[in-house]
């Protein structure tokens, strides 16, 4: 695929299937809040969890998951506030990467859970 954004909705797209197939409940997607956005914002048992999908063609140069860096998840975790806030939800939240790798127009799909920290 060569078009970067085509990929990344591609990723996303097969994200939203691979998620809702484990039983997560999807009540957002490609939230913002200020230069931040959101993927994925899905339910999963008593969780509120923030998703992060990083999709590359290659893993040449590192796992998709690799390409997630400490200013973004800086934005994630500020956008996640926010969306707690002002949706007054009280779930214990959660930070997920849904990494997927697109080889010969086969996805290879790595879901880690608690990626991260909400800090």
């Amino acid at each position: 695929m060569s078009n970067p954004r085509d990929l990344g909705k591609l990723g996303e797209e097969l994200a939203v299937e691979f998620l809702q197939e484990k039983g997560y409940r999807i009540i957002a997607r490609n939230w913002t809040y200020r230069k931040a956005e959101v993927d994925i914002i899905a339910e999963v048992d008593a969780f509120l969890v923030f998703i992060e999908v990083k999709t590359r063609s290659s893993t040449d140069f590192g796992q998709p998951q690799e390409f997630l860096k400490s200013p973004q998840i800086r934005r994630l975790v500020a956008a996640a506030d926010a969306f707690v806030r002002q949706s007054r939800r009280r779930e214990e939240v959660r930070f997920d990467i849904v990494a997927i790798s697109i080889k010969n127009s086969v996805p290879d799909i790595e879901h880690i859970e608690q990626a991260f920290y909400w800090f």
